[in-house]
């Protein structure tokens, strides 16, 4: 990806014209453009016996210290990690890139990282968008990246299973490619899916978006392989089982702070024959939200559902191509059906019988398509307004049914309140179950003389009234280092302890991400 900015340089624009007005007259622009890569500051290489010990481990050439190379392995892609960079600061940089590219060289690394009292910083896909890749570096002879790149085969497909065993570093869309040539997919698309890789589906517990079809990334992991400073963990012989407590749960979600991933096993779907995609609109959220929760209770959920509220609506419905008409008013909704025909027409006639009958009206095919064709596209618009002196960043959580309103109300007043009433604050549900959804909240503002505090302070605002309304700090984007105050709030003094008991077991030099995850 970019250095400083999201995904492919080739997609990087300036906001189209009309874009540009708008935002403009509702916030005010300025050019603030990025320092050349060239002048990021990054920290010292690692020191030559160091490097010397990796190579003798990996190769020589699967060790690397040039400027670029460490530039594109520092930190993730939040809004923050993005500010400091365009602004020359890259001092969280590793002092060296390692690609191991079997087990057990990834155990070599790693008991070396213990011996030598380096910090080792497991990388995927670099899209943490929760400080998951800035290790702290105090206390520690070096910081190194453990690349995964290497890790990027299908090593196994269990056809009568339906179980598929992939490599970590595999990224979402060659994952899928590899599947396919079996006739398969796993189906997780979140919107990281160009980048982001198997590995870090699994130790963030992705959420994509057709997770009301296929499941979130953790219900789909059967089976693991870990390497950690203690020796190997082999997770996952069943479907199902009673023998304790489930330890590949200690692994997923754990950011690689107890040990580094080197094989998922992962269920997979047949590849779907048919997919289609319709746009619904509402009078208001609470009348769409109410109609995906008796989806969600009456198991009728489609594919890929999701509902934009008034404001993100009126934004999406402001292009000149949108389908329904700016002055439409409501609120969008996304219906996406997948599978064989039979399996399609079936619950799509379902579905939309029981969304017409609590007041949705069906717009058709050609807004659906629009939003599946552009889906990956949203990180995008926000680089081309940071460029333009707009601060843009985004926050999810999730809670039970019962709370949804007073949660969505409570979180837009403390962003509004800690942004100023000029700020625009769009929202949407995108992961629903039976007993309660997600909402995922997307902010605009006027960038301050200092963008990442002002950031920062919202954030902090807004993370106080999600564990304040009884939410959950995260639903998909893990903790990192970001949610952490948050995170020993919500599971308690004795969740903290078991966290740190079991970090302190597995890794108690504690070389492996420090800083992240653990309170």
């Amino acid at each position: 990806m970019h250095w400083s900015r999201w995904g492919d340089p080739a997609e990087a624009g300036p906001l189209p014209e009309s874009a540009f007005a708008l935002v403009d007259a509702f916030l005010g622009t300025s050019e603030t453009p990025a320092v050349a890569p060239e002048d990021v500051r990054l920290s010292d290489p690692l020191a030559d016996e160091l490097v010397a010990e990796l190579a003798e481990i990996v190769g020589s050439e699967h060790v690397l210290l040039d400027h670029e190379t460490r530039l594109h392995r520092t930190r993730g892609k939040s809004t923050p990690d993005l500010l400091k960079l365009r602004h020359g600061d890259g001092l969280d940089s590793p002092d060296a890139v390692v690609r191991p590219g079997t087990h057990d060289e990834v155990a070599a690394v790693i008991a070396w990282g213990v011996r030598r009292n380096v910090a080792l910083v497991p990388f995927g896909g670099g899209t943490s968008v929760v400080g998951g890749l800035a290790a702290r570096r105090e206390g520690y002879a070096g910081v190194v990246s453990l690349d995964l790149i290497r890790f990027d085969r299908l090593l196994e497909v269990d056809h009568e299973s339906m179980t598929a065993l992939l490599e970590p570093g595999l990224r979402g869309p060659q994952a899928e490619a590899l599947l396919a040539a079996e006739g398969l997919t796993l189906g997780h698309f979140p919107q990281s899916f160009e980048y982001a890789t198997i590995g870090g589906f699994a130790v963030t517990r992705s959420s994509g978006q057709s997770s009301a079809g296929y499941g979130r990334f953790d219900a789909l992991v059967v089976g693991l392989r870990v390497a950690t400073p203690q020796g190997t963990l082999e997770l996952g012989t069943a479907p199902a089982n009673a023998a304790g407590p489930d330890l590949r749960e200690l692994v997923m979600g754990s950011e690689g702070a107890f040990g580094v991933v080197t094989a998922v096993r992962v269920r997979v779907r047949r590849l779907p024959d048919v997919k289609v995609y319709e746009a619904w609109r509402f009078g208001s959220f609470a009348e769409g939200a109410t109609a995906m929760r008796t989806l969600a209770q009456a198991g009728l959920l489609p594919t890929v559902i999701r509902l934009s509220d008034e404001a993100e609506t009126a934004i999406n419905l402001a292009r000149p191509d949108a389908v329904g008409g700016e002055s439409s008013g409501g609120c969008l909704m996304i219906a996406g059906y997948e599978g064989t025909a039979e399996t399609v027409a079936a619950r799509r006639t379902a579905c939309t019988g029981l969304l017409a009958d609590l007041g949705g009206t069906n717009l058709g095919e050609e807004a659906g398509q629009a939003w599946a064709e552009g889906r990956f596209h949203g990180p995008y618009l926000r680089d081309s307004l940071l460029d333009v002196g707009v601060l843009v960043e985004t926050l999810e959580t999730a809670m039970f049914w019962s709370r949804l309103e007073e949660v969505y109300a409570a979180v837009k007043q403390a962003l509004t309140g800690a942004l100023g009433e000029s700020a625009i604050v769009l929202c949407h549900i995108s992961h629903v179950y039976e007993t309660g959804a997600s909402l995922y909240f997307t902010v605009a503002a006027r960038q301050a003389d200092d963008p990442v505090a002002q950031w920062l302070t919202a954030k902090a605002a807004a993370c106080d009234a999600i564990v304040a309304h009884g939410a959950s700090i995260t639903h998909h984007h893990a903790v990192g280092q970001d949610h952490k105050p948050w995170l020993a709030q919500e599971i308690g003094p004795v969740g903290v302890m078991i966290l740190r008991a079991v970090k302190d077991r597995l890794d108690p030099t504690g070389i492996l991400n420090p800083g992240v995850l653990i309170p």
